[in-house]
């Protein structure tokens, strides 16, 4: 019964979600209705490939070798779980449930989503790194003295912040050996994968596809909607964006990826309309339109016990 409770739960949230920004999905198809059909599809394409990525991500991150089709399929729920819940722990929670219930133990389950984070977190990095010297100009750093104190500030604590928490940590790993046996096989099941080359390359590979597919989307976006901006500098604008919105914990990055998308895109060139109607494209074809799927999908894992 709980499990059937949770399923109607969280298919009800999705559908509220949905009421609330209808007029935002509204406005997002009648700019799409004048959109170039093949870019379309291509985007529509690509959104549907994000989940094979997140897919052999996850895989990477394990030694145990994951049933393909449930593997993608709990991919999917986890998006749509991703939408409804903050900051990313409806996709975690999904792929934690998924994990233990493969076996794993709770402990190696968060590892290896840790460390699936970690590898997304650096590939974006380089990305943006990446393009950054290839399209300069595009990131600019605020000239205004105030802004750059406050980027001095906020660095500076959050480096006293992971000092404090290290010296925590070892303080009481010192005292606990049950903590420095956990820590001891995170490291084992971290060096486990890495040891592997097709675990490794799985990891990195789906890490990087993920994250190429999503810019890719964008891309596809814009260029329906001619958009005049290059390649890369869309790519870029996604990729800082998406970057940034991890800073405020909303469902899905709905509300801070947008704004910073918009802003981003507007910033390197593109007009406020344009840039909001490559937002509103790549919010429909990433969120809304396989939401209610998602949901489904979700909940029909969720009976199955699969979850």
């Amino acid at each position: 019964p709980w499990q059937t409770l949770v399923a109607v739960v969280v298919t009800l949230a999705g559908a509220g979600l949905a009421v609330r920004h209808w007029p935002v999905l509204d406005a997002g198809a009648d700019q799409l209705v004048v959109a170039d059909r093949g870019w379309l599809s291509l985007a529509a394409l690509l959104a549907v490939l994000t989940w094979a990525g997140a897919a052999l991500a996850l895989q990477g991150a394990v030694r145990e070798a994951l049933p393909a089709g449930r593997l993608v399929a709990a991919q999917f729920a986890a998006s749509a779980a991703n939408h409804v819940l903050p900051a990313g722990l409806g996709a975690g929670a999904v792929n934690l449930r998924f994990l233990t219930r493969r076996g794993l133990a709770p402990g190696r389950a968060v590892t290896a989503l840790a460390v699936k984070g970690a590898a997304g977190a650096v590939v974006r990095t380089g990305l943006v790194a990446g393009l950054a010297v290839a399209c300069p100009g595009v990131l600019r750093v605020p000239s205004m003295g105030g802004t750059r104190l406050v980027v001095g500030v906020s660095v500076a604590l959050a480096a006293l912040a992971t000092a404090g928490a290290f010296m925590l940590f070892r303080r009481r790993t010192g005292r606990s050996a049950r903590l420095r046996r956990a820590a001891a096989r995170a490291v084992a099941d971290v060096r486990a994968v890495h040891a592997n080359p097709s675990r490794a390359a799985a990891l990195w590979g789906g890490s990087l596809l993920f994250a190429l597919l999503h810019t890719g989307v964008v891309v596809a976006v814009a260029r329906a909607l001619d958009l005049s901006l290059p390649v890369g500098e869309v790519g870029l604008a996604y990729l800082a964006a998406s970057s940034a919105a991890v800073l405020l914990p909303t469902p899905g990055g709905l509300g801070s990826l947008d704004a910073a998308l918009a802003w981003a895109l507007t910033a390197a060139g593109a007009s406020a309309q344009e840039s909001l109607s490559v937002v509103i494209g790549y919010r429909l074809l990433t969120v809304w339109v396989p939401l209610v799927p998602g949901l489904l999908v979700l909940a029909g894992l969720v009976r199955t016990k699969v979850l």
